[in-house]
């Protein structure tokens, strides 16, 4: 092996178990041990509210069956980012960074656009250095918090407007709101400039397989629309994302194999 290769190779190597280091994993284990407690907490006191209410036991046990049930679909699709993260940022910052608050297509997007705007290409564990690694941790942390801030201080407001609005609704006022459009419109825009940065790579470096694979994904994503939206088979949309970057992954590995 050249000595450059095998620098490299010893590079990875130390920064990969300083991200997987045992603090590292002490420092994710207690907050996330925080945070289950809190869990147990809340459902405790929900339980009771529901008991001084004089709703059935029976009706309580099945809608926590349900609950626990239902999480567990959304979950995979959870543990393919952690697993996609992980190579690049280590276990622990993935696992944490998708089981408090954020979600899949967050975490994904912001380490990409974090890590490129380091100066490194993607995220590449050959590239990744100290610098880049912190930035990429505080700009997925920091982003996040916009949600919570928000819920701090303009949910109750916003709640009892939708509430009103709720009491009064007609049939005039069932179309999607500003808030539908502009989410809509924002995931086209992310949508648009993703595309658009494959076809880059593309044209620039001869690179077809991040098109390709992004086209694999939105084709199963469409046969998922389709029976969700046209056929109302609605339990599948908890198997859509996971399945779409399954499909995904599989594809390249056999493209690359070919």
């Amino acid at each position: 092996m050249p000595l450059q290769k095998t620098q490299e190779v010893n590079v990875m190597s130390e920064y990969l178990s300083q991200v997987n280091s045992v603090p590292m994993y002490l420092i994710v284990a207690a907050v996330l041990a925080f945070i289950t407690v809190m869990c147990i907490v809340f459902l405790v006191k929900s339980y009771r509210a529901g008991l001084a209410l004089g709703m059935d036991k029976k009706i309580l046990r099945r809608a926590i069956t349900s609950s626990a049930t239902f999480t567990v679909l959304p979950s995979i699709s959870i543990l393919l980012g952690v697993l996609a993260l992980s190579g690049t940022l280590g276990v622990p910052l993935s696992w944490l960074r998708l089981s408090v608050i954020g979600a899949l297509q967050y975490e994904l997007n912001v380490a990409e656009i974090a890590a490129t705007s380091t100066g490194l290409s993607g995220l590449k564990i050959s590239e990744m250095t100290a610098p880049a690694y912190s930035t990429i941790a505080l700009v997925m942390t920091v982003g996040i918090l916009g949600g919570v801030i928000c819920c701090i201080f303009f949910l109750k407001k916003y709640t009892d407007k939708l509430g009103k609005k709720t009491a009064v609704v007609s049939e005039s006022t069932k179309k999607p709101g500003f808030g539908a459009h502009a989410t809509v419109a924002m995931f086209v825009g992310l949508c648009s400039a993703y595309i658009g940065s494959y076809i880059g790579t593309l044209t620039a470096f001869k690179d077809w397989l991040p098109l390709f694979v992004a086209l694999v994904s939105a084709a199963v994503m469409l046969v998922f629309e389709y029976f969700t939206v046209r056929k109302k088979i609605a339990w599948l949309d908890n198997f859509s994302i996971a399945t779409s970057m399954l499909v995904a992954m599989i594809a390249a590995v056999l493209v690359k194999l070919v």
